[in-house]
């Protein structure tokens, strides 16, 4: 990706920073600054930022891995204030893999907020950076139900696809995945108008991100993109992105 640094490589993936990202730090360091008046708590604002992005990339490592598993390499992962991409050199081509590729950064969240939980319980409240630890917990857990909601185009509509793939095929699974994820995102904006704003924006994204799932799909059936054999895409590369939302994308 473009205007981004490479942090370095693990497992034989490089992992990138955009530029954007810096903007985030420097906003949370700025408005924690404005309101407590102290560099201490401006940092330590900073400080959580960076290390619930770290939760991000281990995220992501769990769909790179798993991928890896299926004989699917990761090209790269990169760190936005969004959240974080990793970009597959293709998805996979059975419903089974997409649904183990697609839980697998959950399941890395999940284990994070359980080790956090089992920290939090043997060392009890006093110890210092406990709050730390218990918020972060709360971000995984956090991380966790929303990406599993069964709405394109989280984690949860790529386990509903898949699972409905091997009963209806993966046009039909990937139209009923869609139309469940454009009515949570109506759910999403309805809620958004008495309650957040930011559930109007994600709405949006979901809406959207449905919509676009679904049309690369139709185009792909239309000219024989699917390998009809195993239900799977033949040669599409993906993204796996966690944050506001996950999307595929060809390149």
């Amino acid at each position: 990706m473009r205007w981004s640094w490479r942090l370095g490589t693990v497992f034989e993936i490089p992992i990138y920073l955009h530029w954007t990202f810096l903007l985030l730090l420097g906003f949370v360091a700025v408005s924690q600054l404005a309101a407590s008046g102290s560099f201490v708590v401006a940092m330590s604002g900073v400080a959580f930022i960076a290390v619930v992005f770290g939760c991000v990339v281990l995220h992501e490592f769990g769909h790179a891995l798993t991928a890896r598993r299926f004989g699917i390499a990761t090209r790269d992962v990169t760190l936005l204030p969004i959240g974080g991409i990793a970009r597959l050199d293709r998805m996979p081509n059975d419903p089974r893999q997409e649904l183990w590729v697609a839980l697998a950064g959950p399941a890395v969240n999940l284990a994070i907020a359980g080790l956090l939980g089992i920290w939090l319980f043997l060392t009890g409240p006093g110890l210092i950076g406990s709050s730390f630890a218990a918020k972060l917990l709360l971000v995984n857990i956090a991380l966790v139900v929303f990406n599993m909601l069964p709405a394109f185009p989280m984690d949860g509509g790529r386990v509903l696809r898949a699972l409905l793939a091997r009963r209806i095929g993966h046009m039909e699974a990937t139209e009923v995945a869609a139309r469940v994820g454009r009515g949570m995102a109506v759910v999403f904006g309805l809620i958004g108008l008495v309650w957040s704003p930011m559930l109007i924006l994600i709405a949006l994204f979901v809406w959207f991100g449905a919509g676009q799932e679904a049309e690369m799909a139709r185009s792909r059936a239309a000219f024989g993109g699917w390998a009809s054999e195993t239900g799977g895409p033949r040669g599409q590369r993906g993204v796996y992105r966690v944050g506001p939302w996950l999307i595929y994308r060809d390149e």
